[in-house]
């Protein structure tokens, strides 16, 4: 059976992707990214990819690579195509990308409440390595991040 995943397209992303995404972001999570980080985003040195459906944006990621790491700052995919194995293979994907780049290790920050991050992560071989006390904003209070960690060579 063919994967949800082989019947998209990875593209690199831009500034007039940011409609699109700020529509993901601000339905798949209840503390979205700003328009503006996603542009600083965008307009720096990160890796940024999409993931198009028949030509629309499906999913997203920003990651940093720089001197042997990667670091993961965002995935979101879309309500529309979670639970189909949409983010677990295009992390794949873009780890794989990042070792192209040199990189040796991922890391990534994620709230200590979200089970299916932490499930998917976990899949993937991450391993909790520490804690971010108060490191997420969650209504009128704060959230801790658990830092995790994935040997990419």
């Amino acid at each position: 059976m063919e994967s949800f995943f082989s019947c998209c397209e990875v593209k690199n992303l831009s500034v007039d992707d940011v409609s699109e995404m700020m529509r993901i972001e601000q339905r798949a999570y209840a503390f979205p990214w700003t328009e503006n980080v996603l542009k600083d985003c965008l307009q720096g040195a990160y890796l940024c990819r999409g993931l198009m459906l028949k030509g629309v944006l499906c999913a997203y990621a920003i990651l940093s690579v720089a001197v042997g790491e990667c670091h993961v700052l965002n995935i979101c995919v879309s309500p529309d195509v979670q639970g189909q194995g949409v983010a677990s293979d295009f992390l794949r994907k873009l780890l794989d990308e990042a070792v192209e780049w040199n990189a040796e290790i991922a890391f990534l920050e994620v709230r200590e409440s979200n089970v299916a991050a932490l499930a998917l992560y976990s899949k993937l071989g991450f391993s909790e390595i520490g804690r971010r006390k108060a490191y997420y904003r969650n209504g009128d209070s704060r959230e801790d991040a658990l830092v995790l960690s994935l040997p990419l060579v």
